[in-house]
């Protein structure tokens, strides 16, 4: 916990709660007749709205991407280390907006919510979302905070996903997508790796076909399993030898089944503390969003006539040893941007971290970053 406030923290925030009696149609067809979206918001809205930055969160994420909800808190947002006063996305400069996307379990509606038909959680009864639904929920919650067209949109992963999607899907709405180790469609890879952590999850005898809160119960080892499958992931094999090598818990072999390496313990940790903080039927519906997306399928598959439609400049990021987003899915953007006639930038970011190096405060990330969103200050007018 922060004895005193960072002096680059945007400090204490407290999210927001909107609530939409609008219908929204999904690409499923299934109507959500009304939902809530949880969002923050860091740094002030200039006189002209034209200074505020969308953050879109990628799989686990949610709304509280920067500073802290009380000083008990014992660490901050996501994102903290990118977003604030003097950070790569400054709020001396730009308005920030983060929420917790539809189908969430951070307080938007979802599985977890009631569902006013019923009285009881939507639970598997939650309708499947895709990525286009949560952009056009993302633009109504603009339209609510009177934002006609955003600075930047950002987002890593399926953050960055969801930015792509906006640079189609609303290409009036904003003036530049920032897209950080993405993809324009996931490999078969991995879609079967997020096929194998929902049948961790479904197979788990506490799932009870994701009515397990009518049991009092949560499908904690599936939902172990499925972060601890998601962690070989996120991490490149340079950086699991650096943090862990073949290090043993205790120093000596055991000769038993129990954990006895280090980075199993570590694994087992990290499913652990997921497993008590995040809702099942979330991560199921999550996964298949990430499976769905390929925005150029409504373009006989063309991903250079999908992007023509786009109005913005991007810029792109990779990492040199993200192996689940490797910096080639990257190069396929940029490739059909270029072939699109698009103003696009690119950097590959030399990193041992592998995926989850978006998340981290690596200093050529940072400047990279840091430099192209301060020619959007400016270009936008960007002082508060």
């Amino acid at each position: 916990m922060p004895e005193v406030i960072p002096a680059d923290s945007v400090g204490l925030v407290t999210p927001q709660v909107h609530h939409f009696d609008q219908p929204l149609t999904l690409r499923s067809g299934r109507v959500l007749p009304e939902y809530d979206l949880v969002y923050e918001t860091y740094g002030q809205l200039n006189a002209n709205r034209s200074n505020a930055v969308l953050i879109c969160h990628a799989l686990s994420g949610d709304h509280h991407a920067a500073g802290y909800h009380s000083m008990e808190d014992r660490k901050p947002g996501w994102w903290d280390n990118a977003i604030g006063p003097g950070k790569p996305i400054d709020t001396n400069h730009f308005f920030v907006v983060a929420l917790n996307n539809l189908g969430g379990c951070a307080g938007s509606t979802g599985p977890t919510s009631i569902n006013p038909q019923t009285g009881k959680q939507y639970g598997p009864e939650f309708p499947i979302v895709a990525v286009r639904d949560w952009v056009n929920s993302q633009a109504r919650l603009a339209d609510a905070l009177g934002i006609e067209q955003w600075a930047a949109v950002v987002g890593g992963s399926l953050g960055g996903m969801q930015v792509l999607r906006w640079s189609i899907q609303f290409p009036e709405r904003l003036r530049h997508a920032v897209v950080i180790a993405s993809a324009p469609k996931l490999s078969a890879q991995n879609i079967a790796f997020n096929e194998v952590a929902r049948q961790a999850i479904a197979k788990d005898p506490d799932f009870h076909d994701g009515y397990y809160h009518d049991y009092n119960t949560i499908p904690k080892v599936g939902l172990t399993q499925a972060r601890m499958l998601g962690h070989l992931t996120y991490l490149s094999e340079d950086a699991m030898r650096q943090k862990f090598g073949r290090e043993l818990r205790e120093g000596k072999l055991n000769f038993s089944f129990a954990p006895e390496f280090q980075v199993e313990s570590y694994l087992h940790y990290q499913g652990e503390k997921f497993s008590t903080r995040f809702d099942a039927n979330t991560y199921m519906l999550m996964t298949k969003a990430l499976d769905y997306f390929d925005p150029s399928a409504d373009y006989n598959h063309d991903l250079v006539e999908c992007l023509s439609h786009a109005k913005c400049s991007y810029l792109v990021m990779s990492f040199t040893t993200d192996w689940r987003f490797s910096p080639k899915r990257s190069k396929e953007i940029v490739d059909a941007l270029m072939e699109a006639n698009k103003n696009v930038s690119y950097a590959c970011i030399e990193s041992d971290d592998g995926h989850d190096a978006f998340l981290l405060p690596i200093e050529r990330y940072h400047q990279v970053l840091s430099a192209y969103l301060k020619r959007v200050a400016v270009e936008v007018g960007a002082k508060a």
